[in-house]
């Protein structure tokens, strides 16, 4: 299994506070590996408490179904086809906020972040992602 290296998630980790802080936001951010455990984890100060599980609960759940948590959210509606999975594996979070992370098409782990509105936490996991889509292309 291809897995994030512990410096390739700090990086992640690193570029997707840094992106926070120029938006003035305070936020919680985790990275998860390809078995969908903590490999990386911060929390700005004065970032809501609940956040923290929300962020990791993103991460886990974009690596689970490979796929951006927004994504799970238009599916998981009454009706829908996957309405009620929030409540499988411990808890899911099927709104904004978790993006698959991937190497070459692989996908070698997720992040997650949560301390503001959905569209800002997609942002902020959007800059983490392309940190490690540029990490890994300056390599290759």
């Amino acid at each position: 299994m291809t897995d994030i290296t512990l410096e390739q998630a700090e990086r992640v980790l690193a570029t997707a506070l840094a992106d926070a802080t120029a938006r003035g936001l305070a936020m919680n951010v985790a990275v998860v590996d390809a078995g969908a455990n903590l490999k990386a984890f911060a929390r700005q100060d004065g970032a809501w408490l609940g956040s923290v599980d929300i962020s990791i609960k993103k991460a886990r759940t974009a690596r689970y179904f490979d796929m951006p948590t927004g994504d799970i959210g238009s599916l998981s509606q009454p009706g829908g086809p996957l309405f009620g999975i929030e409540v499988s594996n411990d808890g899911l979070i099927s709104f904004p906020g978790g993006l698959p992370l991937t190497i070459d098409g692989v996908i070698v782990g997720a992040i997650g972040v949560s301390g503001s509105t959905v569209e800002d936490d997609h942002a902020v996991a959007s800059a983490g992602a392309e940190a490690l889509a540029l990490t890994v292309g300056a390599s290759a």
